[in-house]
């Protein structure tokens, strides 16, 4: 009798920790990105073969095998599954616009920006000198997003255009080299799919960034698109500098990588996977254009593929008006 109250306790044991394996593996899968996936995915169903191989041939229930084929499909079905996606398309890159800025002296390929939303309120996200660049002589009107407007046929995309000035007033708020520029409701289609990183998307302490950790920044280098799906392409850099501090006084901290003119403006992500909304993604900066400082040397520090962002938590106070604040007691 006390061998099978034994027998019973260890099952009950081994049950909750199954249960306890199962709860992680769960987890883990749901914070792979996509790319992750595909290759785990593969692995998983290599090594699967290999122990169905064995328990077919060891004197186990038929019970055994055939709770291991459910678990098997369940785990291959969470690793096929594509929660970052919507519509068919990961929301990144809807959230991810490309900035044209007709009658300036930008690049032709143009810039990089991506939507802010808080309080009701949705801001497009650029590097300022997107907006105005005297030193360069780029100082256009107006400037022109692209937005998708059709999820089952992401060629279809409309082009709205965006007024700098009103009355010779800069309708932007800018800090360092970024700058937030209102977009009124009334100026986006109602039928553009819009994706907006929130104040949600801020709260990156739980993820621990830190020196070396990987980051994706999202934009158009050098004006290069998927051109027939209006896309942009993700570059994949690490975390240069320690993050959280101000890199050499300055609200920024350098990423590594080949990132390249066209991007300024663009979002410096991690993956979030319990983010807000349909847009898992941690913003943690805004890619910048190289520093200038004195005694670096403008032709060679390029090849360092070292580059500032713009610390994410920055955009609370460039977006935040004056109504927003807290009333006195």
């Amino acid at each position: 009798m006390r061998n099978l109250q034994e027998a019973t306790e260890r099952i009950c044991e081994l049950k909750g920790s199954l249960v306890a394996l199962d709860a992680l593996s769960t987890a883990l899968i749901a914070a792979l990105h996509p790319s992750q996936r595909v290759t785990v995915r593969a692995a998983f169903e290599r090594h699967a073969e290999v122990a169905r191989t064995v328990l077919l041939h060891a004197p186990v229930s038929e019970h055994t095998v055939s709770a291991f084929e459910v678990d098997c499909a369940r785990h291959a079905t969470l690793l096929a599954a594509e929660p970052w996606r919507d519509g068919g398309i990961e929301s990144l890159l809807l959230a991810t616009v490309r900035i044209a800025a007709p009658g300036g002296a930008a690049a032709p390929g143009g810039a990089t920006g991506f939507l802010f939303a808080r309080d009701g309120r949705t801001y497009l996200v650029t590097g300022r000198h997107v907006l105005l660049d005297a030193a360069g002589d780029h100082r256009p009107e107006r400037i022109e997003i692209e937005l998708h407007t059709d999820a089952a046929d992401l060629r279809s995309t409309t082009i709205v255009p965006l007024e700098l000035y009103r009355d010779g007033v800069a309708r932007w708020v800018e800090s360092a080299d970024v700058a937030a520029l209102e977009v009124g409701h009334d100026a986006l289609p109602a039928a553009a799919l819009r994706h907006a990183f929130t104040p949600a998307h801020l709260e990156v302490a739980a993820l621990r960034p830190q020196a070396g950790s990987s980051v994706h920044v999202v934009g158009f280098p050098h004006g290069l698109h998927d051109t027939l799906h209006r896309l942009p392409v993700v570059r994949q850099a690490s975390i240069a500098s320690a993050f959280g501090l101000p890199f050499q006084g300055r609200a920024c901290f350098l990423v590594e990588g080949r990132v390249l003119p066209g991007m300024s403006g663009a979002p410096v992500v991690m993956p979030m996977p319990a983010g807000p909304g349909d847009l898992p993604w941690a913003l943690l900066g805004v890619h910048a254009a190289r520093p200038e400082a004195a005694g670096r040397d403008p032709v060679d520090d390029p090849a360092l593929g070292l580059s500032p962002a713009w610390y994410g938590a920055g955009l609370m106070a460039l977006t935040r008006r004056e109504s927003d604040a807290a009333p006195a007691p």
